[in-house]
């Protein structure tokens, strides 16, 4: 049994958000068509394949090919993102030997606060966040990708990938750990 109060607090949000979230849905239902290749024109297939290799052109262009989005926080400064260099890669390949494709969509800026520490940019931390949420609403809005992978860690960066990711709801999102950090 649900506490009565934990039922009115879910009853005010579902009345505040009702409009914002048919808006939401409705666009979800728009896009769901979208991830596909073929919806866009040929000069915009030609440059969402452009990039890639001619075996990957030609895999991405079968009808029933499925395209990955590959988003990664990694840098050379935060120890904890180290794993994520050689992910897309073989991410890339590992995609290719299950007859998909994948690319890698973009990278977001990727802070960390233990290192700021003290310093000026530590204030941008929160801010952040949201940097990283528009970085990945613009690393999908080419609307190319079935799914897409997102590569972060910290209590900064996941949360701006998911807020990011959430804009297309209507694509499978799986956050990819990075595994151990090793300490040194």
């Amino acid at each position: 049994m649900v506490h009565s109060e934990l039922t009115a607090i879910t009853d005010r949000i579902q009345e505040r958000s009702q409009v914002s979230r048919e808006v939401y849905l409705s666009r979800l239902k728009k896009d769901a068509g979208f991830g596909r290749l073929t919806h866009l024109s040929c000069g915009n297939i030609a440059h969402g394949v452009a990039g890639c290799s001619k075996s990957e052109q030609q895999q991405m262009l079968k009808p029933d090919t499925k395209n990955y989005g590959i988003i990664s926080a990694y840098n050379d400064v935060l120890s904890a993102h180290q794993p994520y260099q050689h992910f897309p890669t073989l991410l890339k390949k590992t995609f290719e030997t299950l007859g998909a494709t994948s690319q890698f969509a973009g990278g977001v800026p990727a802070m960390c606060d233990g290192v700021t520490q003290g310093q000026v940019g530590m204030e941008l931390s929160l801010f952040s966040r949201d940097l990283i949420a528009q970085a990945v609403a613009i690393a999908l809005s080419h609307q190319t990708f079935d799914g897409a992978l997102m590569l972060g860690i910290c209590d900064k960066i996941v949360p701006g990938l998911i807020i990011g990711g959430l804009h297309f709801g209507h694509l499978p999102i799986v956050m990819v750990p990075g595994g151990p950090m090793h300490s040194g």
